[in-house]
């Protein structure tokens, strides 16, 4: 396995799990790596937004929630669900960095909000990984 090809998984899982996860495949790694590494970059993504200012998380909001919060997908499940359902939800439904952005727009604890992101991340990335290596072994390529 080269260098390279490790970096483009993680660097695909900083910014999105769902692309990480299929590239891994396709650069032929095998599904515990790829696990590995789209887990340890999703959270590495959701970890600069917890660092990153206000204003670029307000700008994140706005751009993704529009005018209207309150309506929001991410602020019902909040307000169903808590943080827990927002950590586990957020890296299939809104991905790790709105997830994170709307954890802390909500002022969740810091370390609460990423310790249910990174368990959310860690569970969709064996869940996503699985599902994509069977669905190959059924349909045998």
């Amino acid at each position: 396995m080269e260098i390279i090809t490790v970096l483009i998984i993680f660097g695909l899982a900083i910014l999105e799990l769902w692309a990480a996860i299929p590239a891994g495949f396709a650069l032929d790694l095998d599904p515990p790596m790829i696990i590995l590494l789209s887990s340890s970059g999703n959270i590495v993504g959701a970890l600069i937004i917890l660092f990153i200012g206000e204003n670029f998380r307000d700008h994140i909001l706005d751009w993704s929630l529009g005018e209207d919060k309150k309506s929001s997908r991410a602020y019902q499940i909040w307000n169903k669900y808590g943080l827990i359902g927002l950590g586990l939800s957020s890296p299939i439904l809104f991905g790790a960095w709105l997830g994170t952005a709307i954890g802390i727009a909500l002022e969740a604890p810091n370390e609460r909000l990423m310790l249910w992101l990174s368990i959310g991340i860690v569970l969709w990335s064996i869940l996503l990984t699985t599902a994509i290596y069977y669905g190959f072994f059924i349909i045998d390529i």
